[in-house]
């Protein structure tokens, strides 16, 4: 069975920098005795004995963790979890383990109300940390990002920032305007994706009275930036003549509005977002060439959020400060976000959470528990199984399907192959990174006429 590296590898690993002797295999432990504790636990040759007492837990110990709790073997490719016998039990993805019978670990290990993620690199949190800076969780791969961001804006570059939906492209663009040489000027966000067709040139470069029926004077969005920077979201959604004319904005620092004889100056800083692939769109049409090569680059990659595990407690803690009088975390909330893909990101994470919490405080607990959480929460389809987080091992439920298949949403269906190229075909482990049960993702293959890459055996 392949690992997951959409789940396991902790933002450290996403830039591939570094020979493997340099690597520091390890677990991340993000929960100790129900309280969040981010702590780097580096093995010692290839193995850790973990248990009650042992110093690498830090000062806190785990009360309802044993002396002599599990063993943790990394091999070079492979995480074998061994509970010796624990009165508690050791948890592996969400399923307990039989005493003595080594398992794989693929996300996160439970023992007693303590979390640990494997890693195949414990370096970069262990060097930089976790942290909040202006309500903003950084963990290392954000942090080495920002730092490439921070380094763009200073020499006065635009910037193209590449990132799935909701994973925090916004806050990294403040960054670059944070930055740079206008940082005392306007920032001013604009989703074009949410700009209703054919108004776009009239709500980016402004009007004059008289433009068209029942136009008034009006600043565009270009005009509202003068002196700051323009953060163009989404920027491929826009129509091609917009483009062109956007394009020209660009490189005579001059906007001419709608109506009007004469352009005016405008001093502005570029920063464009898309969770799309630039260059793919140039060669669909889509976007234009000479557009991309004017905000296209340089570009920086925003790991989704199921790429940083080590910023969940972090995150779930803002989430339940929204609430008002919030409720605590509960190990196995963690646990249960932690073992989900979280198609929206941190956006998606936010809302869910703060609903959790909401459902807890109408229950009267004092603790936000797995059981608060939507079933459908941070998984891929609305219709999937949730990943059971419970201390038996509960058979999934497979949801029958529907007699008429209904077309699928191209996003979706990109997804799905992408999923199974980066697992070599493996539907089981694709279906865990798109948070369903296998034979779900077996039946949408089938419906869809979805073919797997060949060499991909199905594990169990």
């Amino acid at each position: 069975m392949e690992k997951d590296p959409s789940t396991l590898q902790p933002s450290g690993l996403t830039s591939g920098k570094g020979s493997e002797e340099e690597r520091i295999p390890g677990l991340l432990q993000l929960m100790s005795a129900g309280s969040v504790r981010v702590a780097t636990l580096p093995l010692q040759g290839r193995e850790l004995e973990l248990g009650r007492g042992h110093a690498e837990l830090g000062e806190a110990q785990d009360p309802r963790m044993s002396r002599r709790h599990a063993r943790i073997h990394f091999d070079g490719r492979r995480w074998q979890v061994t509970d010796l016998g624990s009165q508690n039990g050791t948890f592996v993805d969400g399923e307990r383990l039989t005493p003595q019978t080594p398992r794989e670990a693929q996300r996160v290990i439970r023992m007693g109300d303590s979390l640990f993620v494997p890693s195949a690199d414990v370096g970069p949190v262990k060097k930089r940390g976790v942290v909040l800076v202006d309500g903003f969780v950084r963990g290392p791969a954000l942090q080495g990002l920002l730092d490439e961001v921070t380094r763009a804006a200073q020499l006065g570059f635009s910037l193209h920032i590449h990132g799935e939906s909701g994973a925090g492209k916004e806050g990294v663009a403040r960054t670059f305007h944070q930055h740079g040489p206008q940082r005392e000027g306007p920032f001013i966000a604009v989703n074009c994706a949410a700009i209703p067709q054919g108004v776009a040139e009239r709500l980016l470069f402004g009007s004059r009275k008289g433009a068209f029926s029942g136009a008034d004077d009006a600043e565009g969005y270009l005009q509202a930036a003068h002196g700051g920077t323009l953060f163009l979201d989404e920027v491929v959604e826009l129509e091609l003549a917009v483009q062109a004319k956007l394009l020209r904005v660009l490189e005579t620092r001059e906007v001419l509005p709608l109506g009007s004889a004469r352009s005016r100056k405008v001093d502005i800083r570029v920063c464009s977002a898309s969770n799309k692939n630039l260059r793919g769109l140039v060669a669909e049409g889509k976007l234009r060439e000479d557009l991309y090569f004017r905000i296209g680059r340089p570009e920086v990659m925003l790991p989704p959020l199921r790429q940083r595990p080590e910023e969940l407690p972090l995150l779930l803690q803002q989430a339940v400060q929204q609430v008002a009088s919030g409720p605590g975390l509960h190990v196995s909330l963690l646990e249960a976000c932690l073992l989900r893909p979280w198609p929206g990101n941190v956006r998606e994470l936010f809302v869910e959470i703060r609903t959790a919490a909401q459902a807890a405080l109408m229950q009267g607990a004092q603790r936000i528990e797995a059981r608060h959480l939507s079933p459908s929460a941070g998984t891929a389809f609305g219709p999937s199984t949730p990943l059971q987080v419970t201390n038996e091992k509960v058979p999934p439920v497979v949801p029958e399907a529907p007699s008429r298949a209904s077309p699928l949403d191209a996003a979706e269906r990109a997804r799905i192959e992408e999923a199974l190229r980066q697992h070599g075909g493996n539907v089981a482990a694709t279906a865990r990174a798109l948070g369903m049960h296998r034979t779900q993702l077996r039946r949408l293959l089938e419906r869809h006429a979805i073919v797997a890459p060949t060499g991909g055996e199905d594990d169990q």
